[in-house]
């Protein structure tokens, strides 16, 4: 029969893993105000809402410079050099931002990777621990069934 004293506790378990922390809340934490506004930026302009906003502005913005009657028309076609010198600011501005908050998102998958790790070091052991235990049990309601037994 194997030696109990070789099981850990519950209590040695908790000791030997220190105790899992909120993943998310670490994260916030570590949050600098100019990284909460890339992340800012980075959730909003990556939406179809977004997408939706800048595909109006230039249709509108094209549609009118090319049809209405040439007196009201403000960046005349073929150039459109205002719409394209807003666009390129547009882009040049938030690029770097975005960039910046993907890299925000990636090391808080980074982290939750590595807390889901700790958290599966730590499954495991327990499941060892039961699963000993529970073999002890077996052994020693075999050894209880042959002395019951005639």
């Amino acid at each position: 029969m194997e030696d109990l004293s070789k099981i850990e506790s519950l209590r040695a378990l908790q000791e030997n893993f220190k105790p899992l922390e909120n993943t998310n809340i670490i994260h916030r934490q570590r949050l600098s105000p100019l990284d909460k506004l890339a992340l800012f930026v980075t959730e909003k302009i990556g939406t179809l809402g977004f997408f939706f906003i800048i595909f109006t502005w230039t249709t509108v913005w094209l549609g009118w410079n090319m049809l209405t009657p040439n007196n009201f028309r403000f960046d005349p076609y073929p150039a459109f050099v205002l719409w394209l010198f807003i666009s390129n600011l547009i882009q040049i501005h938030l690029m770097p931002l975005i960039m910046i908050g993907q890299n925000i998102q990636g090391k808080h998958a980074q982290l939750r990777a590595e807390h889901d790790f700790e958290t599966d070091k730590k499954a495991e052991k327990e499941i060892e621990t039961i699963l000993l235990h529970l073999e002890n049990q077996q052994k020693l309601i075999l050894k209880i069934l042959e002395k019951v037994s005639p």
